[in-house]
């Protein structure tokens, strides 16, 4: 069975840190298109960061550009997005996916 598992969400003050993960499991991260994507209350799901295949090339939507940084560990199967210099506006819950298959979410809340 296919599953993404994820952990790291909390509540941070604006301008904090928090490093989201997201371990795979039935299947190998390695080859596939992974990413993470982001829903908060009244807006639609947004893809923030992902990376090609297994390649090494990155793309980030531009509200978090700079701030955020998506890597992959192959040994341990596991996604992460690091997150920093967080605005109440990166409230909200993420996903993440790999090819076809999408984690349960974890929120992520920014207190002013």
């Amino acid at each position: 069975q296919y599953q993404l598992v994820e952990s790291g969400g909390g509540v941070v003050q604006t301008g904090g840190s928090l490093k989201l993960s997201c371990t795979a499991s039935g299947f190998s991260l390695e080859q596939s298109t992974i990413g993470w994507f982001r829903e908060a209350p009244g807006k639609e799901r947004e893809g923030i960061a992902c990376i090609i295949g297994n390649s090494d090339r990155k793309t980030y939507a531009e509200s978090v550009k700079g701030r955020f940084t998506i890597s992959r560990d192959n040994v341990k199967n596991t996604i992460y997005l690091q997150m920093s210099s967080l605005k109440p506006e990166d409230t909200a819950v993420y996903y993440c996916f790999a090819s076809t298959n999408w984690g349960q979410g974890t929120q992520v809340t920014i207190s002013s």
